[in-house]
């Protein structure tokens, strides 16, 4: 998929249609998740401090990362995949490997260029997203042809063209080759692939080892054998939260341990999965890392023996100075649960008779919670309808009312406690059958690339 965060958050967002988005952890310790293309041109990219993009891109709108939606539209693609082949392998959210052969859908180039076409309009058909698509006989290329599609196209590598398209591009293009490694081949003289490959086998594992040199001209000489994998197996579930400020206070951090179990739970009984080892991670003011975990008799998706087992282990955990990141997990996965692990929750204390009030004594009443908005965050008024958070502060609240059906909506402001404004759900990206729709004819779609002629587009996912 292409930009896939941000371009969901386009597509729900008529005002921000065409404009630089960048969705994130909008705190001073965020990272960028994903950048639009109109965000990239500003030089933002993934993985970016929030910090840096904000500098690079002050007018692009920054929003938080709704992962529900993009969960949801990720099964809708997914499932079209998986109507192409029995053989899918997900890399992430919006990436993933399709064996067309094994599914009968592909037999030759003209017939895989079809597979390719109809997917990609299908996908525009039922999300309203564009994606791109990379055509080749292994893993490898495919990858890279995905890549040199981007935005909304598709590229198909011939046989026998593969060497010739390897051979000028940069050695990063490889999987696997990070900054590290790249780094040590350039001061090796080797920038290429195809310098990769005249290197020689026997250079290149005196370089960087034998395992890696073994792969690396292996990948030079276009060859790649890895099959599609159909399914990868969750070897566990978590949840963590990098906070704005570190925590110090003993007791916040119990409570935000116990509210992250639940998320775990949650994740985990959605997966229809079980677990028998709860392991919690703790990055501390001076970023060292701890981890705990504690392995129980059998497996669980029970929150009360997730949250203990976390309590238990943070006792373990020195927390003085504060903490910057908090998580809770569960490996050792499977799809039941045994029931007599109910029994491990530590039973509640006996309830105590209540005490005889003091006369003249005032109940302490709690303060107030102020609700918290974040940007991108769906919300629905009662008078307004639905509408997504630009910002908050100092006591207020600013709301665009749009949908992803509607023109542009207008912004009002509210106080942030306004009874009549409330969090919503997200809403479909493609209207009900027989309403207007923005899709265009699988026609007008930009033309496809082939082979190492053309002008195939070149920039990043």
């Amino acid at each position: 998929m292409d930009a896939f965060y941000a371009s969901v958050e386009q597509a729900s967002k008529p005002s921000l249609r065409g404009k630089a988005v960048v969705v994130g952890g909008l705190g001073p310790r965020g990272v960028v998740a994903t950048a639009s293309y109109e965000a990239r041109a500003f030089g933002v990219h993934s993985a970016m401090p929030m910090g840096q993009a904000r500098r690079l891109a002050p007018h692009a709108a920054y929003l938080v990362p709704r992962f529900t939606l993009y969960r949801s539209i990720s099964e809708q693609v997914m499932a079209l995949l998986r109507e192409l082949s029995p053989l899918v392998e997900p890399l992430s959210l919006d990436e993933a490997f399709v064996d067309l052969e094994a599914g009968e859908t592909a037999w030759d180039e003209e017939s895989a260029r079809l597979a390719g076409i109809k997917l990609r309009a299908d996908i525009r058909a039922v999300t309203g997203l564009t994606g791109s698509v990379g055509l080749a006989a292994s893993k490898m290329l495919a990858k890279i042809a995905s890549e040199r599609a981007k935005p909304d196209g598709l590229v198909l590598i011939e046989p026998g063209s593969e060497r010739a398209l390897l051979g000028p591009l940069s050695v990063r293009t490889l999987p696997g080759v990070g900054p590290a490694t790249g780094d040590h081949l350039r001061r090796a003289g080797i920038t290429t692939v195809e310098e990769l490959a005249e290197a020689g086998e026997d250079e290149l594992v005196r370089l960087v080892g034998k395992a890696h040199g073994h792969g690396l001209y292996a990948m030079a000489l276009a060859h790649d054998e890895r099959p599609v994998v159909a399914e990868r197996e969750a070897k566990s579930v978590s949840v963590e939260d990098t906070y704005d400020v570190d925590i110090h206070d003993r007791l916040r951090i119990g409570l935000e341990v116990q509210r992250l179990a639940d998320r775990c739970v949650g994740r985990l009984r959605g997966a229809g999965l079980s677990g028998r080892t709860i392991v919690l991670k703790v990055r501390r003011y001076d970023f060292s890392t701890l981890t705990r975990s504690e392995t129980l008799r059998g497996p669980t998706d029970d929150p009360t023996v997730v949250r203990e087992a976390a309590a238990r282990l943070l006792d373990s955990v020195d927390t003085t100075g504060g903490v910057r990141l908090l998580g809770v997990g569960v490996s050792g996965l499977a799809d039941y649960t045994q029931e007599d692990l109910f029994a491990q929750a530590e039973p509640l204390p006996a309830t105590e008779e209540p005490e005889e009030p003091v006369a003249g004594a005032v109940a302490e009443r709690p303060e107030p919670v102020e609700r918290q908005w974040r940007a991108g965050q769906d919300v629905q008024h009662a008078e307004y309808g639905h509408g997504w958070v630009q910002g908050s502060g100092v006591g207020r609240v600013t709301v665009r009312f749009e949908t992803p059906q509607s023109p542009p909506g207008r912004v009002r402001t509210f106080l942030v406690g306004d009874a009549a404004l409330g969090s919503a759900e997200p809403l479909p990206l493609v209207g009900a059958p027989g309403q207007a729709s923005s899709e265009p004819d699988p026609a007008s779609l930009p033309k496809s690339w082939s082979g190492t002629e053309g002008g195939g587009a070149t920039s990043r996912p």
